[in-house]
């Protein structure tokens, strides 16, 4: 099965297909070994030990001489000095502006490796092999590629569109269960921006999906949010516009990451909260149009480990002015109107501010399955 991304002339596949069949998708997309046949395979330890040897087996036996780069997992990853590292590696190898750069890994290899080929050589091919569930739907499509700065987080980044993305489904049973409800976020926050029907669909099946026990539940789930994400960039690829509804939840969930120490909480698990946060003030607008109880209920059953009520909420608002979608001194937040009915205002004060985070801090979310 494959969904497309129509950007014009940089359009581009997602295959949800057996990783082995890369080479062949690349050749598909113009990717063949060409005089110098270099590969460029950025991946990180835990990934590298189940999927590296695969991977590199099906490219040199297309004709590929593949140059693995493999970093640490975590956020940690996402800063300079790791993406310094892959510049080095590079360059000292000799590749050329045909050199593949294959992104083997969650949404900090991703946003990594994606940076790396945005800016070597002025950019090199990209091909995004997502194995999280949360990149499976939503990191590896779209062209965000960053690195983090003390200042907050994915600062330092550029739109690059991949050429193609193949995301194996069979890559996800060996994710670690917490990584797996966290990407779960995601699937709910396209559902609640874009898709009432999606998210029916998630409240019939959320049990098996989040326990990962329904697989025909889950793939169906995947395949709707990431064509939602693909329809929602190819109107607006670089966020001028419709795109920031993407960041539901993410104003608040960034501000939780930088404050909390990236890795106390996941992205998933921020994004729950923020989201929870997002729909309190959504429902002191829309109060008629919002079923906020019913959206806060899918929200509420995604596991969060740890206590995002012990953070300080001055910190969390001042990180929160180093927000990428803010203009000027306005924090902006992506509100609904109604389920599927999203928007960006910077309408908000403190005094709701403080509310909608002592809601997102009322209730302890679902454990873990």
């Amino acid at each position: 099965m494959s969904i497309h991304v129509s950007l014009g002339d940089r359009s581009y596949p997602v295959h949800f297909q057996s990783l082995r069949t890369l080479p062949e998708r690349m050749a598909e997309r113009g990717l063949r070994p060409n005089d110098s046949s270099r590969c460029l395979l950025v991946s990180d330890e835990n990934v590298a030990a189940h999927y590296r040897s695969p991977v590199t087996t099906a490219l040199e036996n297309a004709g590929w001489t593949v140059r693995p780069h493999i970093v640490a997992p975590g956020e940690a990853s996402k800063s300079y000095e790791p993406l310094r590292a892959i510049y080095d590696e590079a360059l000292r190898w000799g590749i050329d502006r045909g050199t593949p750069v294959v992104a083997l890994g969650g949404g900090v290899v991703g946003d990594l490796a994606g940076f790396a080929a945005a800016t070597l050589l002025r950019g090199l091919p990209l091909v995004q092999c997502p194995t999280s569930l949360l990149a499976q739907v939503d990191a590896s499509v779209g062209g965000k590629t960053a690195v983090n700065h003390p200042t907050g987080k994915n600062l330092i980044g550029a739109f690059y569109q991949p050429h193609l993305v193949c995301a194996d489904p069979d890559t996800l049973d060996t994710l670690p269960m917490r990584e797996w409800t966290s990407g779960s976020a995601e699937m709910v926050k396209h559902a609640l921006i874009g898709s009432p029907e999606l998210l029916s669909f998630l409240e019939d099946h959320l049990v098996g999906v989040l326990a990962r026990k329904d697989r025909e539940a889950f793939t169906t789930a995947i395949e709707r949010a990431v064509r939602i994400k693909a329809e929602v960039v190819a109107e607006d690829e670089r966020e001028s516009g419709r795109r920031a509804i993407l960041n539901f939840g993410h104003t608040f969930a960034h501000a939780i990451e930088k404050v909390a120490g990236y890795g106390a909480f996941t992205h998933g698990e921020a994004v729950a909260v923020g989201m929870r946060a997002a729909l309190h003030l959504s429902h002191r607008r829309h109060p008629e149009a919002l079923n906020r109880d019913r959206l806060d209920a899918v929200v509420q059953a995604i596991p969060v480990e740890g206590d995002p009520g012990a953070l300080n909420p001055g910190a969390l608002f001042e990180a929160m002015q180093a927000d990428k979608k803010n203009r000027g001194d306005t924090v902006r937040f992506v509100l609904l109107r109604s389920l599927g009915d999203a928007y960006l205002t910077g309408d908000v004060s403190e005094h709701e501010l403080r509310e909608a985070w002592r809601f997102a801090c009322s209730e302890p979310h679902a454990s873990r399955p």
